[in-house]
C-alpha cells in the first residue's frame, strides 16, 4: 500500500489527513483589549495557531491571549504578515469581533476541500452591533489569504473583487 487516494489526490501513506489540510493562523492586532478578547479567541478552534501582534497593552490582554495558547508578537515594521505566521493561510479579525458557529463551521469545510491554486482569498460577511440591535453589513470583507498575500490594508487584507465569499458571519461588538 503505497498511496491513498483522498478526494481524487494521491497522497504518500505517510501523510495523515490532518497534514494534507490547509494550516489556518488566525491574525489579530490588540491594544488594552482584554475585555472582549477572550471573546474572539473563544470561537477560533478551526485555527490551528493564534498569532497576537499586541501596541504595547497593559491591562491583561497578554495574559488572556497565552490563556487561548497565542503566540505573541511586537510589531515590526519591515516584516511581513507571511513572515510571522506559521499557518498556510492567514484569517485577520478585530479582537472585537467573533466568529459565528456558522463560520466557524464554514472554515473546519473549507479545510477538507481541495483549494485551487488560483484561489488567492476568502472573503467573510460581518454583522456589526448597534444601540438598535445588529445591522448586516451588505459588503463581505476579505479576512482569508494565502501567507504569501502582499496586500494589505493596514491590519487587514485589501479588498479583492475575486474572493470566494464562505458561509457564516463575523460579529463586530461595540460593547465589551
Amino acid at each position: 500500500m503505497g498511496l491513498r487516494v483522498l478526494r481524487g489526490e494521491r497522497l504518500p501513506v505517510s501523510r495523515t489527513l490532518w497534514q494534507a489540510m490547509p494550516t489556518i493562523t488566525a491574525l489579530l492586532h490588540t491594544q488594552n483589549d482584554a475585555l472582549r478578547l477572550g471573546r474572539a479567541l473563544e470561537m477560533l478552534f478551526p485555527c490551528d495557531e493564534i498569532l497576537i501582534v499586541d501596541h504595547g497593552s497593559d491591562d491583561g490582554t497578554i495574559e488572556v491571549a497565552r490563556e487561548y495558547g497565542a503566540r505573541i508578537l511586537s510589531p515590526e515594521p519591515r516584516t511581513s504578515y507571511g513572515e510571522m505566521a506559521h499557518g498556510d493561510w492567514i484569517f485577520s479579525l478585530d479582537p472585537r469581533e467573533s466568529v459565528t458557529e456558522a463560520l466557524a463551521a464554514s472554515l473546519f469545510e473549507w479545510k477538507f476541500e481541495k483549494i485551487a491554486a488560483s484561489v488567492r482569498a476568502f472573503s467573510v460577511y460581518r454583522r456589526d452591533e448597534t444601540a438598535e440591535g445588529w445591522v448586516d453589513n451588505p459588503i463581505a470583507q476579505t479576512r482569508l489569504v494565502r501567507s504569501d498575500w502582499d496586500r494589505w490594508a493596514g491590519h487587514f487584507p485589501q479588498q479583492d473583487a475575486s474572493a470566494v465569499t464562505l458561509e457564516g458571519d463575523l460579529l463586530h461588538f461595540v460593547f465589551p
